[in-house]
């Protein structure tokens, strides 16, 4: 049986800059982000190249692979990667690279 009381939507909120973007349950930070004209850093989208890697200050996320490629004190530390990372509660990201997406580019 489904929860009918679970999220449909998260809230993400990027740091230093403040910007924030609705996460539908289930997409990953990379891709929400993208669709709300915020560019996190990223290249590989599945978790091996690490160029997204940055701090989850707070909230929780899970995982789209089994294990993304981070240490044990990484992970630790609070680092995340918002590729295959898909947040089951609102979260903060400290993501300094980030930059607006040019629409007319």
């Amino acid at each position: 049986m489904a929860d009918d009381t679970a999220p449909t939507e998260f809230v993400a909120i990027v740091l230093p800059t403040g910007w924030r973007f609705s996460v539908p349950a289930g997409v990953s930070l990379v891709t929400a982000a993208q669709q709300a004209g915020i560019r996190l850093a990223r290249s590989c989208r599945n978790g091996t190249c690490r160029a997204c890697l940055c701090h989850l200050r707070s909230g929780q996320v899970r995982y789209s692979i089994e294990w993304p490629g981070l240490s044990a004190d990484e992970k630790e530390e609070g680092c995340i990667l918002p590729c295959v990372a898909r947040p089951i509660t609102d979260v903060v990201l400290d993501a300094p690279n980030a930059t607006l997406i040019d629409p007319a580019a």
